[in-house]
């Protein structure tokens, strides 16, 4: 019955997947409204209305242990390297 989407973040501007199980839970929870903003926006919207960081954009990085995707509250430079959580764990012991 539901179907992918593709939206864009009203938040970053990137375009994100509305997958058809999340469909199903929105469906499922009476929401009538599709999500305006991608995963990593909302996540961090939601720390920010916590308490978190205080900051609402998340920036992407390739991580300089491993290469993956990180997502950092902080705007990469070249000067600095950048680690995904995993890998910032590892080096610093957590």
């Amino acid at each position: 019955m539901y179907q992918d989407k593709t939206l864009n973040c009203k938040e970053c501007g990137r375009d994100f997947v509305f997958s058809a199980s999340e469909q199903e839970f929105y469906a499922e929870k009476g929401f009538e409204n599709e999500p305006a903003r991608c995963p990593e926006c909302r996540t961090a919207r939601k720390a920010f209305r916590r308490g978190g960081r205080g900051t609402k954009r998340m920036y992407e990085a390739v991580c300089a242990e491993c290469g993956q995707t990180a997502h950092v509250p902080f705007k990469p430079t070249d000067d600095r390297p950048v680690y995904c959580k995993d890998c910032y764990s590892k080096r610093n012991g957590y």
